[in-house]
């Protein structure tokens, strides 16, 4: 199976399976001299990590990570650093009723299709569960982007269902389940989510980041865009069915004199373009967002085949998240961090000593 590893210079090569022993990934191109320990990649992972809360899956799993390589007196060597996180609550009998039946909405049919064979277990390799350790790959480049220019990312939910998350306060990100900048609208939240899992359901969530202190030049005007590579990141995350970056699609309703950001001598005056103009940034902030679809296994009976093509019913059974978006925006953040990281190091080989300017 091809296709487990990101970047280029930045590489992250991802491994495991949902129900496996294990899951990881090795990154290859970290700079050396980062001073790094498991405590700087774990506070990223007990974001993401299940059974936070009573509103996502209730799979027990501490997530620690295992710096296996990489490392040496507390301080990267350049070097290939191997991560691992051991699976340890896995249920695997909690599928055996679709072993040959499949998902409507889920990866089952298609890797089906493509490999021959089945992983009912979780998903297998097409498993949110694999978006663990492209987080603790993230958390590396954000130490390291932190460190050298003060790039920073944070990320929110801005939508559940059909409910609007307002902007209100950052700081009420980290203080609820939900990453929703408003703790007035938690209730809601909480309402809906209980809603739906009383009726084996589940819902979509739209998620935000900003990518702060952002150099300018990153990027590049034709295959290797920014924001190219930052849409291609962000469909690699499990359940995202749109990227919107900037205005996104309210450029369309928007005039060319509306959408333009005006520059002043002061800088620019607004940022429709969300950071990048012709596939390079300007220094701005990058604004980022995702749609998520709603979470395929539910128990709610859907129509379906079976593998010799017989219609059938599916419900599925075992712990999932009635709305995976809840803990999407650790993932988010990582990826966009993982983007920014490649092409920073791109910038330096090609151009050299990136301006950084915070």
């Amino acid at each position: 199976m091809s296709g487990s590893t990101f970047g280029e210079l930045f590489r992250v090569t991802n491994f495991g399976e949902s129900h496996g022993v294990a899951i990881g990934c090795v990154i290859d191109g970290c700079p050396p001299g980062l001073a790094l320990t498991e405590a700087d990649i774990q506070a990223d992972l007990d974001r993401r990590r299940p059974g936070t809360s009573r509103h996502v899956t209730q799979r027990k799993e501490p997530d620690a990570v295992e710096i296996l390589s990489g490392v040496y007196e507390g301080v990267t060597t350049g070097t290939p650093i191997a991560l691992l996180i051991r699976n340890v609550d896995q249920r695997s009998k909690d599928y055996g009723n679709i072993l040959d039946t499949f998902r409507p909405g889920h990866a089952d049919y298609t890797y089906w299709r493509k490999y021959g064979v089945r992983d009912p277990r979780g998903g297998g390799r097409s498993s949110a569960r694999l978006t663990a350790p492209m987080v603790a790959a993230g958390a590396v480049a954000r130490k390291w982007l932190q460190e050298q220019g003060g790039i920073s990312f944070v990320g929110w939910m801005s939508q559940l269902d059909d409910i609007a998350v307002p902007f209100t306060d950052e700081s009420q990100i980290s203080q609820n389940p939900f990453f929703a900048p408003d703790a007035s609208i938690v209730p809601r939240l909480e309402e809906r989510m209980d809603e739906l899992r009383r009726a084996g359901d589940s819902c979509g969530a739209r998620i935000d980041v900003v990518a702060r202190n952002v150099p300018a030049g990153l990027g590049e005007p034709l295959f290797s865009k920014l924001d190219a590579d930052i849409a291609a990141a962000m469909m690699g995350i499990n359940a995202v069915k749109g990227v919107e970056i900037g205005a996104g699609f309210d450029s369309v309703s928007q005039r060319g004199s509306e959408h333009g950001d005006a520059l002043t001598a002061d800088g620019f005056e607004s940022n429709d373009a969300g950071g990048v103009l012709g596939g390079i940034s300007t220094g701005q902030d990058l604004r980022v967002s995702v749609a998520i679809k709603p979470t395929s296994s539910i128990r709610t009976p859907q129509r379906s085949i079976d593998r010799q093509g017989n219609e059938t019913s599916v419900e599925t059974f075992g712990r999932h998240d009635p709305c995976v978006g809840i803990r999407a925006t650790p993932i988010v953040e990582a990826m966009l961090a993982l983007v920014v990281m490649d092409h920073v190091l791109a910038f330096r080989a090609q151009i050299g000593p990136v301006e950084f300017t915070p």
